[in-house]
């Protein structure tokens, strides 16, 4: 019984130790295969969808006429969304977005629950209290690949052929070949 009483406690304070991280991973991921299931069998209500555009500075890009279909996700004032199109023009960026109200639940209980057992009191403003740092480096869209390449010289040609005169294309063979039988 007292085997069995401490394997329990060491479990219990496993747990507390990190395995509530590992539960709620499970559960976020859930989530997200949850959404991504619904969006690949066409089962996302039409009045959910949410278009965001995000400024950008991007002057080498046309403005697209039509959205490009692609799945993926992006957060956005704590709010996490999967995606389902989007389209590019120089300076803005449009989404056509679903908002993943389940993984920013699971995410913001598991920060507060992170921050209690770890005693950090939580801020005033509650646990989104996220700085925003000012180099203006806050989306990063590789669009445009540039290669530098420096002018080579140029090398006259040598023209030498290379020729091989065979003088009998035949080769002997040591013996007869054997007879095809059916």
């Amino acid at each position: 019984m007292k085997r069995f009483i401490a394997i329990l406690l060491l479990n219990v304070h496993l747990f507390n130790l990190g395995g509530y991280q590992f539960v709620f991973q499970y559960f976020i991921h859930q989530s997200e295969v949850q959404i991504v299931k619904e969006i690949y069998e066409n089962k996302i209500d039409a009045t959910k969808l949410v278009e965001i555009k995000i400024p950008v500075h991007l002057p080498g890009i046309k403005k697209w006429d039509h959205y490009v279909r692609d799945n993926g996700q992006l957060q956005l004032k704590g709010v996490y969304y999967n995606y389902l199109r989007y389209k590019m023009s120089p300076d803005t960026m449009s989404f056509i977005c679903i908002a993943n109200s389940v993984k920013t639940r699971l995410v913001s209980a598991n920060l507060v629950i992170a921050k209690e057992i770890n005693d950090v009191p939580l801020s005033k403003k509650g646990h989104d209290s996220l700085k925003k740092s000012g180099t203006g480096n806050d989306y990063s869209f590789q669009v445009i690949d540039y290669q530098f390449i420096a002018f080579s010289t140029q090398l006259k040609a040598v023209a030498s052929p290379i020729a091989y005169h065979v003088n009998d294309p035949y080769i002997e063979s040591p013996g007869k070949p054997p007879n095809f039988t059916c």
